[in-house]
């Protein structure tokens, strides 16, 4: 690529979103530089009193098809393409009567704001840009000497260099040339994915994933690696959406972290009022309440050591009484549906706490997809939308779990969909008594979970185990009757599991010897 600054003497302008275009353009202007335009933009430009060439004036061609054909032409491609310093393209520039485009300026048509705002399919597929991109990705390739701008701070950092220094220099045009390229290649991504969609397909030969930078981390999981965080444009309501009001910066453990607690929240809807905290990325005490505050303080109260430093999502907006409490123990980041000023105050007197607004509940049953990068390639499949209902429920031992037990064994089995595989969680009135998450065995699941309840309960000066009386969830089956029993040890009287063991008559069986209730929900909720 050339090293040479880029004077501008020719600007080609063609935008959907106009914010700050007149402006923008005014300063083109003073800088001599002759504007080119189309449709709409053209004609903002022309209202706001500024000389304007039509782009059908460069073609020969007046606009066509509604739009659909305007800048797809030589006398464009050629002006953007051309090797300024190539005799040969110089030639054939001045044989053809093609002039140079220093400067292009195209923000695409709004397609993932079309597709978010739940349009049709001919709507949709009207807003895919064709020649914004071509002309985007032909000026990119020609970046040494052509400054390509795909929004407005790209314009206002070229028209920065040319008003202090005359022309734009090379890195900055090696720095737009490759903006670019990852605009349209997300832009095109977001379409291809959409298209998928819409015909069922599951497996598309080609699969792409995009994103637009929302922030810089200053490392990653760990201080040696590098992270930034990138945001879909998906509206789901949760970190990537959320308004932080106060706090420092997320880090990538926050995000993280923050993320599967609202996704947690989410699970268990809006009917109570309900709290999770969570702590590298996996629930350490989670409850339903009467109310906010008192949720939070059975939250807490399940796994006190854990807690400290952790995340806080709710169900319900912040009120005064409860971030009182909740600043009581160190917290790094809080995430709810809202907060009332009170809170708000209280909140603003621990300026390193994060606090995160969010315009609702995110929906566990809504479709959405993951993605996990492996070496040379990634996996990527459905969001986990499976939702268990009492009514799904098959009791497979001869004591049927009672009513208070089947709201236990729901409430855990959402907890245990968002535990890290393998994960046993004990639940007793809406509350977790003990999690057991991620271990290799599913009985050592069940004996940690019975510790961390143990542990609560000396921590509290409780008289009795948490446990007694508790019921179990098992993110999968059980494939021999020890786990179970492990459970039934710990007090647990009544279980639910995903049931298909080859040894589930064993286990059924080892049940009703215990007189436990178990029910069988034909899912299974492994989180890798």
């Amino acid at each position: 690529m050339s090293g040479a600054p880029v004077t501008l003497r020719r600007a080609l302008i063609s935008v959907s979103d106009k914010t700050g275009l007149i402006e923008q353009a005014k300063r083109l202007a003073a800088l001599g530089v002759e504007l080119v335009s189309t449709g709409g933009t053209s004609k903002a430009l022309k209202e706001a009193g500024l000389a304007v060439k039509d782009v059908s004036d460069l073609t020969g061609f007046p606009e066509m098809m509604d739009g659909r054909v305007k800048t797809l032409h030589p006398a464009v491609h050629g002006g953007l393409l051309y090797l300024r310093d190539n005799p040969s393209h110089v030639k054939d520039a001045a044989d053809h009567g093609i002039g140079a485009i220093d400067l292009i300026y195209v923000n695409l048509y709004p397609f993932e704001a079309t597709v978010a705002s739940g349009a049709d399919f001919e709507t949709c597929i009207e807003n895919i840009d064709i020649g914004g991109p071509a002309m985007l990705r032909a000026a990119a390739k020609n970046g040494a000497f052509v400054a390509v701008c795909t929004d407005g701070g790209d314009v206002d950092a070229v028209l920065a260099q040319a008003e202090a220094t005359g022309a734009v220099q090379p890195a900055l045009l090696r720095k737009l040339a490759a903006k670019t390229y990852a605009r349209t290649a997300t832009y095109d991504a977001a379409i291809s994915g959409w298209y998928a969609k819409q015909i069922g397909e599951d497996a598309p030969d080609w699969a792409a994933i995009g994103g637009k930078l929302q922030q810089s981390l200053r490392y990653g999981e760990n201080p040696h690696q590098k992270a930034a965080f990138y945001v879909t444009g998906e509206k789901r309501p949760g970190v990537a959406t959320a308004r932080q009001l106060q706090g420092k910066e997320l880090s990538y453990n926050n995000i993280n972290d923050t993320d599967a607690a609202y996704e947690l929240i989410g699970e268990l809807g809006a009917e109570k009022p309900a709290v999770a905290i969570i702590k590298h990325a996996n629930p350490c005490g989670v409850a339903l309440g009467a109310n906010i505050i008192e949720a939070y303080k059975a939250a807490l109260a399940c796994d006190p050591t854990s807690a400290f430093g952790g995340i806080v999502a709710l169900n319900r907006p912040l009120d005064e009484e409860t971030a009182k409490v909740i600043t009581e123990i160190f917290t790094e980041v809080v995430i709810a549906p809202g907060a009332d000023a009170a809170a708000e105050a209280i909140f603003a007197r621990k300026k390193n706490l994060r606090l995160l607004i969010t315009d609702g509940l995110p929906d566990p049953s809504a479709q959405g997809t993951f993605v996990k990068t492996v070496a040379g390639g990634f996996l990527l499949q459905d969001r986990d939308a499976g939702r268990i209902h009492k009514e799904d429920l098959q009791v497979v031992t001869k004591r049927a779990p009672t009513a208070q037990e089947l709201e236990d064994m729901i409430f855990a089995w959402r907890v245990a969909k968002h535990v890290k595989s393998n994960t046993i969680v004990y639940a007793k009135d809406g509350v977790t008594a003990g999690i057991g998450a991620g271990q290799m065995s599913r009985i050592d699941s069940a004996r940690i979970a019975a510790r961390k309840a143990v542990d609560a309960q000396e921590t509290a000066g409780w008289t009795e185990p948490r446990t007694k009386g508790c019921v179990a969830a098992s993110d999968a089956f059980f494939p021999f009757a020890d786990g179970l029993l492990q459970a039934a040890s710990a007090g647990a009287t009544a279980v639910i599991q995903p049931g298909g063991s080859i040894r589930d008559d064993e286990v059924i069986a080892a049940a009703d010897e215990a007189g436990l209730a178990m029910v069988f929900t034909g899912m299974r909720h492994f989180r890798h």
